[in-house]
């Protein structure tokens, strides 16, 4: 999908260079990519403690 951005040159040629990309779409990609994937880590880590799985590993242990 072709979408037009107003991105800061010196911006655009940090980003390329921090990420190895090669092109200026890779580059915008990649760093979308990873801030995808840290706010989901992000939301995970703070659910920790809240989901009650009522596990046994005792249990689990001793399935065959």
């Amino acid at each position: 999908m072709r979408t037009t951005l107003d991105i800061p040159e010196d911006l655009l040629k940090e980003i390329m260079k921090i990420t190895g990309a090669a092109t200026k779409s890779q580059a915008v990609k990649q760093i979308l990519e990873e801030k995808i994937a840290q706010i989901k880590r992000k939301r995970l880590i703070s659910m920790k403690g809240t989901i009650d799985l009522d596990i046994d590993l005792d249990t689990l242990r001793d399935r065959k």
